[in-house]
Order: structure tokens, then C-alpha cells, then sequence
């Protein structure tokens, strides 16, 4: 079989994972080959949950090896995934920490008010424009710090994409896009806040040299290259390895057209693309963030939950023994006349292991609304409430741009429920346009394939 140049996307997402090969043509047109797809769960041990990280990069290798032997010549590898969970090194560079889920609520509960028991929100906000949740690995980090058994012992706190790089390469470095999920950059230097790391109590050394989208962070070890049969060196290339940016740089900028973004999946990420932070007290009560994004550039947009409650919805419906197919459900939707909503940001609705139907029942009630009738009056709910939050936001963006939002670009899984870009449109009296629905898959090769060219 003879060999074809592929770069190769390890994209993990929070319920799967996948192993991408992208092909260029002459005309840069990139052509996407699903290798392996895998499931990503959270295993709960004690008190927290975990992400099984040692199974994830079993099968990211498992991967590689499939590629090779489907004729790939491998040219480079890039790995993104969601963000602001991190696992913990010692001092020699062994896994100390397995990264703990962000949905776990003993780590996370009540974290930010802890941190912010004695500090200044607006002057927080003003160096680091993330927007305050208790998932962001500033306040678990500041948890973490009090342990002091384990800040002694700790060498390096690296974020998922950045452990898979190191066990790849044997490289300590952190990406760019991915450090700015966590609250810990300036996101006017667009460097470590040192500050801010240090009111933390957490020690500096703890944190890394970091690498921009586009340049090499490593090469892929000898060990892992005769196991996945290859006697060639591979690079390792820092992309947008923040799933949501690796899924924006395929979308236009917001200069281009007003347009916004939607990237939409486990997570809805609504915004635009634009060239420097927007930092004001009103960007930061509208609940905004700015992360980072390729070319030096930020996302300006709000994370709101997305099609999880719809993926639990299916998981319970089909363990009670419910028949819960998509297309199904969809159908059903569609035809249902149901109105009223729920706030889809409910840490109600956030937490793993609920009954989320139940859940969704007893908010509605709370609420004096009609209990919905049905599997198809539960999914209309759903993804009304979904497409009445985005118009919250595509509102909040239209107070803070310099103009309005003239149209919306949905990406990733979620693009291709036609009823939730139906009712978007509506709800947001915007054009709508749906895909592609590999967003993020592309721009991790896009990356890849500019980091390579001579």
C-alpha cells in the first residue's frame, strides 16, 4: 500500500474521543478520514471524579497505529480538547494528579466565592476577562494550594491537551489557547499573571513556557514510534488545542460580515472573533469571556450549557428502555406545540448522574408551566430554551460590539439538529447558517498544515 501524507487530529471531546487523518490537495482543500472514535467517560474514585486519562491516551495511540497501517505517512499530530482541567506532575515528571472532571461537584462547588471572598471581581476581571465559573482551574487550583503536601511535591500543572502532548513527546510546554481556559493569563500580555498566581498561593514553578498555535512542541518518542510502527520522526504541533478555538478559526471574524459563531455541542460557545480583549465591567456582568484564539487573536463569547441535557435525556430514556433515537426525538419535537422553557444554565441541569428529565419536570412546576407531555414535548423544551438563551446573548454582544450581529455561523455536532437552527433563527431574527459540523477537527489540521509549510 503505498503511503499517503496525512496530518493526523486527535480531538477529544467529553463524551468521545476521535483520531482524525486530514489530506491537503494542491488547492489547500482538506479532506477529513475518521480512523477511531472511542468513548470518554468520568470514573468516579472516592470522592471525585476523574477522567480516565490513561485509557484516553491508550486509545489516542491506538489511533495513530490504525493510521499507519490504513497507509497514512503521518506528518504531524495535533490534540485539542475542552478546557480548564489539568492533571498534576512531581518534580520528575511523573503523573502525580489525574485530571479531575470539571463536572465534579466536590472540587468545584462554591469555589469561586471562596476565591473571591477578599478580592475585587471587576479588577480580577479587568486583567484576566474570563468569565467567573467555579469550573475554572484558577479557583480548584487555589483549593489544591492549601495542600501543601501536594504543592511540594508538584513540578508542573499541564491541561489535558498539554498532558497528552508530554506523554507524547516528553515536552513540558502549555498551549496558548488552552492556558486561557483557566483564568491564570493576562489577557492583555497574553502571558502567565503572575499576580494573580500568586494570591493563589500556588508555586511558579508550577507553570510552564508557553507555545503559540502553529509552532512544534515536540516529537513523538521512539518508544511510541516503534509501537505504532513507524521509523520516521513525527512533530507534535501546538494548535488551538481549546477545542472551541481549533472550531472558530474555520468561522469568519466578527469584521467579517458581524458575523458570530456558535460552536455547539456538550457546551453552546456563542460569540465572535475579534483582535484585542474587550475588558469592561460591562463585558464582564453580560457574563462574557476572552480566550484565546489562533493568530493572536481572541474569542469574545459566553460558554453556555449546550446539548448535554439533551445527551442525558437520551442516555435515561434508552436505560429505562424508551426507544430515543435522534431522528425520532427530532420528529416528535417538531410536532410539539409545548412553549415553555428552563434556564438552561441551572447548576441544577450541570450536575452528572441526575435524572434529567425529572429534573427539567420539577423546574417547569417551580415555574406554575404544564408539565410537557412527552418525550417530544421534553426535546421542543430543550432546544427552545437553548435558542432563547443564544438570543440572550447575541443581545449582550449587541451592547457591547461596535455593531449588532448581523449573522450566525453554527458549527460542530449540534449544527446538524435542524429544529435548534430553526428555532435559533427565529428566537435571534438572524441568518443562519449551519456547518461544517467537523469545525474543530479542521481547524486542528489547518494549524497543523501552517505550522509545516516551509
Amino acid at each position: 500500500m503505498s503511503a499517503r501524507d496525512a496530518y493526523i487530529a486527535a480531538d477529544f471531546g467529553g463524551g468521545s474521543g476521535r483520531v482524525m487523518a486530514g489530506t491537503a490537495d494542491a488547492d489547500g482543500n482538506i479532506e477529513l478520514n475518521q480512523i477511531h472514535r472511542f468513548a470518554n467517560r468520568q470514573v468516579k474514585l472516592g470522592r471525585h471524579v476523574y477522567w480516565d486519562l490513561p485509557s484516553l491516551f491508550a486509545e489516542m495511540i491506538e489511533g495513530l497505529r490504525m493510521a499507519v497501517a490504513e497507509g497514512y505517512h503521518i506528518r504531524s499530530i495535533g490534540i485539542d480538547s475542552w478546557g480548564v482541567d489539568f492533571g498534576l506532575l512531581d518534580r520528575e515528571g511523573e503523573l502525580l494528579q489525574l485530571p479531575v472532571c470539571y463536572r465534579d461537584e466536590v472540587s468545584t462547588t462554591g469555589a469561586a466565592e471562596e476565591y473571591f471572598a477578599a478580592r475585587s471581581k471587576p479588577d480580577h476581571y479587568a486583567e484576566a476577562g474570563i468569565q467567573i465559573m467555579d469550573i475554572n482551574s484558577l479557583y480548584r487550583l487555589a483549593r489544591l494550594a492549601k495542600r501543601s503536601e501536594l504543592m511540594d511535591a508538584a513540578g508542573a500543572v499541564l491541561f489535558f491537551p498539554d498532558l497528552m502532548s508530554y506523554f507524547l513527546t516528553g515536552n513540558i510546554n502549555v498551549e496558548y489557547t488552552i492556558a486561557t481556559t483557566s483564568e491564570l493569563i493576562d489577557a492583555r500580555t497574553r502571558d502567565w499573571n503572575y499576580r494573580v498566581i500568586d494570591s493563589a498561593g500556588l508555586p511558579r514553578r508550577l507553570f510552564g513556557p508557553i507555545v503559540e498555535p502553529g509552532t512544534i512542541r515536540g516529537w513523538l518518542t521512539e518508544e511510541i514510534r516503534r509501537h505504532i510502527g513507524v521509523d520516521y520522526e513525527i512533530p507534535v504541533v501546538a494548535v488551538a488545542s481549546h477545542d472551541t478555538a481549533s472550531a472558530a478559526a474555520v468561522c469568519p471574524s466578527f469584521d467579517e460580515g458581524a458575523t458570530a459563531f456558535l460552536s455547539s455541542g456538550t457546551w453552546s460557545l456563542l460569540g465572535v472573533t475579534i483582535d484585542e480583549p474587550i475588558l469592561t465591567e460591562q463585558a464582564r456582568m453580560e457574563g462574557f469571556t476572552n480566550e484565546g484564539a489562533t493568530d493572536h487573536r481572541i474569542t469574545f463569547l459566553q460558554n453556555i450549557t449546550g446539548l448535554w441535557i439533551l445527551q442525558n435525556l437520551v442516555a435515561d430514556w434508552e436505560h429505562a428502555g424508551i426507544p430515543a433515537d435522534y431522528p425520532t426525538l427530532i420528529a416528535q419535537a417538531e410536532a410539539s406545540t409545548y412553549k415553555d422553557t428552563v434556564d438552561v444554565d441551572s447548576p441544577r441541569l450541570a450536575r452528572s448522574g441526575i435524572n434529567m428529565e425529572a429534573e427539567i419536570r420539577r423546574l417547569l412546576s417551580e415555574q406554575g408551566a404544564p408539565a410537557p407531555d412527552g418525550e417530544g414535548d421534553i426535546v421542543r423544551c430543550v432546544l427552545l430554551s437553548l435558542a432563547r438563551r443564544y438570543a440572550r446573548a447575541i443581545k449582550g454582544l449587541d451592547a457591547i460590539l461596535p455593531r449588532p450581529v448581523e449573522r450566525l455561523r453554527i458549527i460542530g455536532g449540534g449544527s446538524k439538529n435542524n429544529l435548534l437552527n430553526k428555532l435559533t433563527a427565529q428566537s435571534t431574527g438572524l441568518n443562519v447558517e449551519a456547518g461544517p459540523a467537523e469545525a474543530t477537527a479542521l481547524g486542528n489540521i489547518k494549524m497543523q498544515i501552517q505550522a509545516l509549510k516551509p
